[in-house]
């Protein structure tokens, strides 16, 4: 028979439901029935609501991944190999590797094995003990980009907790392929505060003086970027956030092709209103107006204060990609089109229009972002961390957008 293990699923510290690995590397979540039977519940994820509000409780069984609220909780790409490797699981068996990063998750969302859950046996390639604390960094924070949950002192300095569980800050480290990331995402994301949008607290820390860096990763040297984490409150108490993969119910690699910023802003409008709508209008041209092709969904995320609404979540992952990648295209279709210099007046028309959204609030805050742009980065530009050459290249092509000729001038 096949060996069944259970990973019970708590939301802000309740039991709210259990992953179980029901053999042969297949997995299926479901509620726990005082979860489903509670009026007051909080929110786990819109993708488990039906177009009538209701909790949706039928879940399928997944092979090998978790179901993708679960899977987009998990890092990718090298962050994935390299907490896997540390905790000797194969990077693709989620099951076992939420086993491993559970404690310290995205949001308020923490798993453990339930009780008399021993480290199962796994498939040839895999190691064959639980690692301990030191030997796996025990959190998870999804995405590609090498990145670690920090502590700050009081004197400024920031430090890896021992076992990478309880940071409040998220430490993203120099990228070995593309120069000065983390300056060009600071510097973006200031200009964006600047205009006025809701960017959490940044800084930027030489890496040699970030105390308890995983072996080998101070050879990176230059800047790292600290960003405050939104999903934990002054005290460290987790808030819950979702990102768009988990909303839209898609894996992570289908971050690009599985929607439309059109789709965004019908759950945006339907769930927040007019004051979710203008912000996420805002960055959506700023976005465009720095050229960042790289906001795919699980860069833009909703968050529960109160547990049970959303809200727009802060922004986050601003960069300027033109200076690495020259492709005027955004990650995702605005409404019909992705290329960027197409964004103009007709195209947000258009996307209000399909996504059931005002017309007048889209291109107000249309107007004010490219204007506030216009006003403040050339004032700006000498002071941020940006190369002289990236200053160029966004210049040029700020020149390009059609909402910039159509709405630049008051």
């Amino acid at each position: 028979m096949a060996e069944v293990s259970v990973l019970d699923v708590f939301l802000h510290g309740r039991r709210i439901g259990t992953l179980t690995q029901v053999g042969h590397d297949r997995n299926l979540f479901a509620f726990s029935q005082a979860y489903i039977d509670d009026p007051d519940r909080p929110t786990l994820s819109l993708s488990f609501k039906d177009e009538f509000g209701n909790l949706i409780t039928d879940t399928p069984v997944r092979q090998t991944r978790l179901p993708p609220f679960f899977s987009n909780l998990l890092p990718e790409g090298p962050m994935r190999d390299y907490l896997a490797a540390r905790a000797g699981v194969k990077p693709q068996r989620e099951f076992f590797l939420l086993w491993v990063l559970g404690r310290d998750l995205p949001g308020a969302v923490s798993v453990r094995p339930a009780e008399g859950q021993s480290w199962p046996d796994r498939e040839e390639g895999d190691e064959g003990k639980a690692p301990d604390g030191e030997q796996a960094l025990r959190f998870s924070l999804a995405g590609v980009q090498l990145k670690f949950s920090a502590v700050m002192g009081a004197t400024g300095g920031l430090t890896i907790p021992s076992q990478g569980v309880g940071g409040a800050w998220i430490v993203k480290l120099p990228s070995a392929t593309f120069d000065r990331v983390p300056e060009n995402e600071f510097a973006m994301m200031s200009l964006a505060h600047e205009i006025g949008m809701d960017i959490p607290e940044i800084a930027l820390h030489p890496v040699e003086q970030i105390g308890n860096l995983p072996e080998g990763m101070e050879r990176l040297g230059g800047q790292a970027l600290a960003v405050r984490r939104f999903d934990r409150s002054t005290d460290g108490t987790p808030i819950h956030v979702e990102d768009f993969a988990q909303v839209f119910n898609v894996y992570p690699d289908d971050k690009y092709g599985k929607a439309s910023y059109r789709n965004i802003a019908q759950v945006i409008w339907a769930e927040i209103g007019e004051p979710g709508i203008t912000e996420f209008i805002r960055r959506l041209v700023f976005n465009t107006l720095i050229g960042n092709a790289d906001m795919h969904l699980k860069n833009w995320s909703l968050i529960y204060p109160d547990g049970r609404t959303p809200a727009l979540a802060p922004g986050y992952d601003f960069v300027s990609t033109i200076p690495y990648i020259a492709d005027g295209t955004m990650a995702l279709k605005y409404a019909r089109t992705k290329r960027m210099a197409e964004l103009g007046v007709d195209e947000l028309q258009y996307l209000a229009a399909r996504a059931g959204l005002p017309k007048k609030p889209v291109l107000d805050a249309a107007r004010e972002t490219v204007q506030a742009f216009l006003d403040i980065w050339p004032a700006r530009r000498a002071d941020l961390p940006l190369s002289t050459e990236a200053a160029i290249n966004i210049d040029r092509h700020v020149r390009s957008i059609a909402v910039v000729r159509e709405l630049g001038m008051t």
